[in-house]
């Protein structure tokens, strides 16, 4: 068997077993080349295209019978549990950078990433910004990512879930990020006083409905980094409400809020409804992502408390 007709059996096998995507991949064949890859020890980015003398095609390369099974078993694994294949093979990439991950975590995929990395919030940031805070850091991908973004800057990563924050611990320590990233247990931003430049939140949002319709390999992660629901409430804002509302004490005069809330638009703008946001592009679209200013938070706080 070939290494090309060994991942087509896995895709195969993947569609069959009818498991769900999301965690890295969004389909049977990329997450079968990822497993099948990693299994094999060999690099993630190993290029399965036949270039046209056929010299440096992996494609063809044979896989033996003791490789074949090795491939297999974790096939069988990924199906059986129904676990993200990232907890399967203890990494995750976030915008070409690898990030240790486990069950203590939710597995990366925030599109906060994106806007780090494209530089499209650069514009409400100024040369005075150098107070970060990523809060509900998880594994620390995003506080991470920030430090490598603005080597100027110093970054702090909250959680509230001690077992998240010893994930983002090996991340910080894995790039050299020590002397730049603190991490710190904070329920919201209890223990994070601030004054930031710069806060960067991806929160549980997930509504009542939607948590009970996630299918396992989403239940195998921490419900607390998903659930927006935990104070009582079934639209995904738990989380948020207060957050808006404390968030102005904690930010600096010209400070900005980037919050990621997925597919939850429509509960969050009915939540918020006279907060003045700024939605930001992302591969997802334009309605997952939105900026908020300091001062927009305030005037809407201050209507809040008029009301």
């Amino acid at each position: 068997m070939t290494l090309i007709e060994l991942i087509e059996d896995g895709a195969r096998r993947l569609t069959d077993a009818g498991v769900a995507f999301g965690h890295g991949t969004t389909n049977a064949f990329d997450e079968a080349v990822w497993l099948t890859l990693w299994r094999l020890g060999l690099p993630l980015d190993t290029p399965l295209d036949e270039p046209a003398d056929d010299s440096d095609s992996r494609q063809k390369m044979a896989v033996s019978p003791d490789q074949q099974a090795l491939v297999a078993a974790l096939f069988e694994e990924r199906i059986a549990t129904r676990k993200p294949a990232a907890y399967l093979t203890r990494e995750a990439w976030l915008q070409d950078v690898p990030f240790y991950v486990d069950e203590r975590a939710i597995v990366p995929r925030s599109l906060i990433a994106e806007v780090l990395a494209e530089g499209s919030i650069d514009i409400w940031l100024s040369g005075e910004t150098r107070q970060v805070l990523d809060l509900c850091t998880g594994n620390g991908s995003l506080a991470v990512l920030a430090a490598m973004a603005w080597p100027d800057v110093a970054v702090t990563g909250a959680d509230l879930s001690p077992d998240a924050l010893a994930v983002a611990r090996i991340n910080v320590d894995k790039h050299g990020l020590a002397d730049r990233v603190a991490l710190v247990e904070s329920d919201g931003l209890a223990n994070v006083p601030g004054p930031f430049d710069l806060i960067l939140c991806n929160p549980p949002y997930v509504n009542a409905d939607s948590m009970a319709a996630l299918p396992p390999e989403f239940r195998a992660e921490p419900d607390m980094a998903l659930s927006g629901n935990t104070a009582g409430g079934t639209d995904g804002m738990d989380f948020i409400r207060p957050l808006l509302l404390q968030a102005p004490a904690h930010m600096t005069a010209d400070a900005v809020l980037v919050l990621e809330i997925g597919h939850e638009r429509p509960f969050f703008e009915a939540a918020f409804a006279t907060l003045d946001v700024v939605w930001l592009t992302t591969s997802a679209g334009d309605d997952q992502v939105l900026l908020v200013t300091r001062e927009a938070l305030a005037q809407w706080q201050a209507g809040v408390a008029a009301a």
